[in-house]
């Protein structure tokens, strides 16, 4: 039915060179893009907005917006661009999301949020998922979520996934509301107890493979958020370890060095290496040489004429610590 682990969207780092980069170190989890408004897609450069690698896949873009037409639109353009699935935004609780009407103030109307995705399912043949939280504001019982997921389930989406904590509309920044509201995971599992038909999902604050284990045995997949980003190599075992794959895990050197061509692509088309680079600075997380890698990256990757021999370099940084260590 569905993937059983993957990295959550978000703004401002899910882009496609992160994405890229984390293929080079697993290939099997769903991962999304950056959640992008239906207006942007209507207006804008989609190209831009929605280009992607082969490589990425599977994949799923993330849609914001309130607009059932609208959204059976990009989730078109989306199947027409060959993402995998579409998913629609209902709970990112930022104050520009809530003032343009979707997010997570979308939980406080589930019938439209239903409306919504039974016009986005009737025009697409790939899944149309949700993303919510456990709820909002005072909408934040068991029962209140469970009525939401009920009435939307009812319009034909079989997949949710939730984050465990509620969201305060007002008075929280959407950072604060990302670790503040209480993790709630035992409403997850009883949702999916109570609703075994449908495919859940659970998001919030797990940051090791381990937490992932656990949760595997009471929801149906796990989404991992902040963690991926910070410790991107916390991925290398997951294609064997979760998908049975006979691979051997790469190093995080033969991650980067996957890399090489790709950045001076697009440094030939134009663009800036640290719009990269910027994506490969937690790969050492933990480890000796962290602080020379990241250090030598943020002081050469603005140079105008900087490319793949910048990474190259670090990676120099990196080994000369670590021969230090072992002499």
């Amino acid at each position: 039915m569905g993937n059983i682990l993957s990295v959550a969207p978000m703004m401002d780092y899910t882009d496609r060179h992160f994405r890229y980069f984390l293929r080079q170190i697993t290939r099997r989890p769903l991962l999304y893009t950056e959640m992008i408004t239906a207006m942007a897609i209507k207006h804008g450069d989609r190209y831009k907005l929605l280009g992607f690698s082969e490589l990425e896949k599977p994949l799923s873009l993330q849609l914001g917006g309130d607009d059932p037409a609208l959204l059976a639109e990009c989730a078109r353009i989306a199947e027409d661009f060959g993402y995998d699935e579409v998913n629609l935004n209902v709970g990112c609780p930022s104050s520009r999301v809530k003032e343009g009407n979707f997010g997570a103030c979308l939980m406080a109307r589930p019938e439209l949020v239903a409306k919504t995705i039974e016009a986005m399912i009737q025009a697409v043949s790939i899944p149309v998922t949700v993303k919510h939280r456990i709820g909002i504001d005072d909408l934040d019982s068991y029962e209140n979520m469970a009525n939401f997921v009920k009435i939307v389930a009812g319009s034909g989406c079989q997949r949710f996934t939730v984050h465990a904590r509620k969201a305060w509309l007002k008075g929280l920044s959407p950072k604060e509301n990302r670790t503040v509201p209480p993790l709630r995971y035992e409403d997850v599992y009883r949702l999916k107890q109570e609703f075994p038909c449908l495919f859940i999902e659970i998001n919030g604050g797990i940051t090791d493979l381990e937490q992932v284990k656990n949760h595997l045995q009471r929801v149906d997949a796990v989404m991992i958020g902040r963690a991926a980003y910070e410790n991107p190599y916390l991925f290398a075992t997951v294609d064997r370890d979760f998908y049975g794959e006979p691979a051997t895990p790469p190093t995080r050197q033969e991650a980067i060095e996957k890399m090489l061509p790709y950045i001076d692509e697009w440094v030939g088309k134009g663009y800036k290496l640290h719009t990269i680079s910027k994506h490969l600075l937690q790969l050492f997380a933990g480890q000796p040489g962290t602080k020379a890698w990241k250090r030598y990256i943020s002081e050469n990757s603005h140079h105008p004429n900087a490319d793949s021999s910048v990474i190259q370099q670090a990676l120099q940084e990196v080994d000369s610590v670590a021969n230090l260590g072992n002499s």
